[in-house]
């Protein structure tokens, strides 16, 4: 059975946390599912989130998601302590980790160093992280080139702007987020070269490593304000990559009677934000993270321990583009063929982008 739990940093010790697992096809290097007929050795596993808490939209949502699967495919015991503040986060590890489940996923950057200390001082928990590279023999980072993905964004993106003018911000200036703004820019710099155009992007200098960021990923309004501010400009298609607050970029386009599209990340959008917003969603950034918690899980289920990262491409289904959905029409057959011959260009690796998790 699995349980969610908001808990406050004194009263951490009280809750259990959640974990899961992806299928072969969305991670690398990874060994397929346990046999069920084995003796299981890991019988409960604990999930911790980062401040941004569990109903994200994000990469907690889609982290437990695959932790919950992890609980009804295994027999493994999924919990989740979910945090509120920064002041929630070492405290919470430190309670997934003395409930003595074998197994404790963290999520987010936020979750590093509480990460790195428990590692060392518990080797025998296998522990996992979301978003980020963490050294250690009992550490599997679960990372993802997103730049892979957000590159046939970029293009997409690129192809369908009326105004030649398109924007992205972020939440904090950290790889995980900047992956997506490097894929982003250069899938529109592919698309110049192709077509002879001069889309310019907003808001992510590629060679300064630096752009717009709102400082959060909660707060909607710093979203809608910033979008406002690129709609001002005259962009017409907005990459926000900051969580919750990219769903101010809906409101401001919205609000300037659909002015501009927008680009969702980690999840398909049209499933899991407000209907009201699948007008403007041209397409989201996928990162199969629910499948590759699940991976995690299903790994550790004997009880083994690995530091092996797990790395999710287009090649392996880790990362890729949603559907169109609604704005099908928008994209011509035309670019869609071109995206599929550049994803295929992406997979053999005759197009690389730059990613500091490697392929």
């Amino acid at each position: 059975m699995s349980r969610i739990l908001a808990v406050p940093a004194l009263a951490a010790l009280l809750v259990l946390a959640a974990c899961s697992t992806p299928p072969p096809a969305a991670t690398d290097g990874a060994s397929g599912p346990a046999d069920p007929g084995a003796e299981q050795a890991l019988e409960c596993a604990q999930m911790v989130t980062n401040s941004g808490g569990l109903n994200d939209r994000s990469f907690n949502e889609t982290s437990w998601a695959g932790m919950q699967r992890a609980d009804a495919e295994l027999g493994v015991d999924a919990n989740a302590l979910v945090s509120t503040t920064e002041s929630d986060l070492a405290p919470n590890v430190q309670a997934a980790v003395d409930t003595g489940c074998g197994f404790v996923l963290t999520v987010g950057y936020e979750l590093v160093a509480a990460t790195q200390e428990q590692a060392a001082a518990n080797p025998d928990v296998q522990f996992a992280i979301v978003d980020e590279i963490v050294a250690g023999e009992n550490v599997r980072s679960i990372v993802f080139d997103t730049a892979q993905a957000a590159f046939l964004a970029g293009y997409t993106a690129a192809s369908v702007s009326e105004t030649g003018v398109v924007a992205t911000f972020g939440g904090t200036n950290q790889p995980p987020v900047t992956l997506f703004m490097d894929g982003f820019a250069a899938g529109i710099e592919a698309y110049n070269e192709a077509k002879g155009t001069e889309v310019r992007l907003l808001g992510w200098d590629t060679e300064e490593q630096d752009g717009t960021f709102t400082g959060d990923y909660e707060n909607v309004s710093l979203g809608q304000s910033q979008t406002q501010a690129f709609i001002a400009q005259g962009a017409d298609v907005i990459l926000p990559v900051a969580g919750q607050v990219g769903e101010g970029a809906f409101r401001a386009s919205l609000d300037a009677g659909g002015e501009a599209l927008v680009i969702w990340v980690d999840n398909d959008g049209y499933e899991t934000l407000p209907a009201e917003f699948r007008p403007l969603l041209l397409t989201s950034i996928l990162k199969d993270t629910e499948d590759a918690v699940l991976r995690a899980v299903t790994d550790a289920v004997d009880g083994s321990i690995s530091a092996e990262a797990i790395i999710g491409t287009l090649e392996n289904g880790g990362v890729d583009i949603a559907p169109f959905h609604d704005l099908e029409s928008r994209v011509s057959d035309e670019t869609k063929a071109e995206l599929d011959a550049l994803r295929g260009q992406i997979v053999a690796g005759e197009i690389v982008i730059d990613s500091p998790f490697g392929r």
